[in-house]
């Protein structure tokens, strides 16, 4: 089965780059600008992944990775910070609020690709487990 991956950025040459790369590792690859957007696209969707930027339009990062881990049916879904946004205080709190790694633009899209196929391994093996 493709993995579903859901890229969450306002920046569409971000979002496309992301896309590109992700599609020709093996995934598909659905996109929102917006906090509300990406709410809405995990709902309905459910993604095996995330990769969210802190820094959106409405509701930031910090604020879509609150509302996802709690509610149940959206709590265990990766998420992977995807940001411009460096600071030690920043990623400490994208990881106390539930994403499972942190990377910073500019990103190597090599080292994405790995670290989201790596996370999904992780998630398929426990869930045959």
């Amino acid at each position: 089965m493709t993995p579903l991956i859901l890229s969450v950025d306002d920046e569409h040459d971000v979002t496309d780059l992301v896309r590109f790369h992700l599609v020709r590792a093996g995934c598909e690859v659905i996109t929102a600008a917006t906090g509300r957007e990406a709410i809405g696209l995990v709902q309905n969707r459910h993604p095996d992944l995330i990769l969210l930027d802190l820094m959106l339009p409405d509701i930031d990062g910090f604020g879509v990775c609150e509302i996802l881990r709690r509610q149940p049916e959206t709590a265990a879904i990766p998420i992977i910070i995807l940001t411009a946004w460096a600071t030690p205080d920043a990623r400490h709190i994208g990881l106390d609020l539930g994403a499972i790694d942190y990377l910073t633009k500019p990103f190597s899209p090599r080292e994405l690709v790995e670290r989201v196929q790596h996370l999904l391994s992780l998630r398929h093996s426990s869930a045959t487990a």
